[in-house]
């Protein structure tokens, strides 16, 4: 599994090219994409074989792949940008092959996760990790919800966009108010820009120039200064469990997790449901 460049082809490591050289099938996301890459490096994609394993095909490219393996080649995957299996393709991949017991080995590299997170620092000196969110849904009842669930979470949390969606991203974002936020768009790349504001203040900074509608995002959502209170973390579990689980096991579930007295929960629960 090779981690590829987010934007400055430099970005590459040099076990990655070794391995891109050594590897005789080459499974990519996109082959034209990373024949182009894999070119600029001094590689001749016409020495390889290539496969492609994106997210329509993968299942299925897994077998294939799992079949030349057992076989004795060689096989090296890669998804368009960053690392395999983080929002991109290849947690099937690497799943389906360790289950064929054949060895999956991970070559670090480039993410947008980590990438961001190394530059945009903390307000707080107890860093209590993060979660990552990654793309949010893209129809608008359900990305107000998923916002909703953001906004429970105290905790940093890593969010994705594409440039399309990143307005209704931007607005949707909003509620969390005075709430700190880092948005880092081209990472890497010539036009790269990181930048912290609250969440209120996101459209705005979007609206001075054009350009910033433009490129790949990746949001820290900062970790909440306010510690969260029972009555916060039982609604936050609570409206998570709604999701899997009858009303009844998910109030009694929420209040043994979060200490929130059950008949609130329950109250609350009731309003959710009526709300959906």
């Amino acid at each position: 599994m090779v981690a590829s460049p987010i934007g400055n082809l430099a970005d590459i490591s040099l076990r990655a090219l070794h391995v891109m050289q050594l590897c005789n099938v080459l499974a990519c996301e996109d082959t034209r994409h990373t024949q182009g890459m894999v070119r600029l490096y001094g590689i001749d994609p016409a020495q390889k074989h290539w496969l492609a394993a994106h997210q329509h095909n993968e299942a299925e490219a897994a077998q294939d792949i799992i079949a030349r393996l057992q076989a004795g080649e060689r096989v090296a995957y890669l998804s368009d940008a960053g690392t395999p299996a983080v929002s991109d393709p290849g947690a099937r991949l690497a799943w389906q092959v360790a289950q064929a017991g054949l060895r999956v080995i991970p070559l670090p590299g480039a993410s947008s996760v980590t990438t961001l997170l190394s530059a945009c620092g903390s307000p707080s000196a107890d860093i209590s990790g993060f979660v990552f969110v990654g793309f949010l849904p893209s129809k608008a009842q359900e990305r107000a919800v998923a916002v909703e669930l953001l906004k429970l979470e105290t905790r940093t949390q890593i969010v994705l966009e594409a440039p399309h969606r990143i307005e209704a991203l931007a607005t949707a974002l909003t509620v969390l108010g005075e709430r700190q936020i880092t948005v880092g768009r081209e990472l890497t790349k010539q036009f790269e820009e990181i930048a912290t504001f609250t969440a209120q203040a996101f459209p705005a900074w979007l609206s001075v120039n054009a350009q910033r509608l433009k490129g790949e995002f990746a949001l820290v959502i900062h970790a909440s200064q306010q510690p969260a209170t029972p009555a916060a973390e039982g609604e936050r579990v609570l409206r998570l469990l709604l999701t899997e689980l009858p009303l009844k096991s998910a109030v009694k579930l929420a209040a043994e997790i979060s200490g929130a007295p059950r008949n609130t929960l329950y109250d609350l629960a009731l309003e959710i449901k009526n709300q959906s």
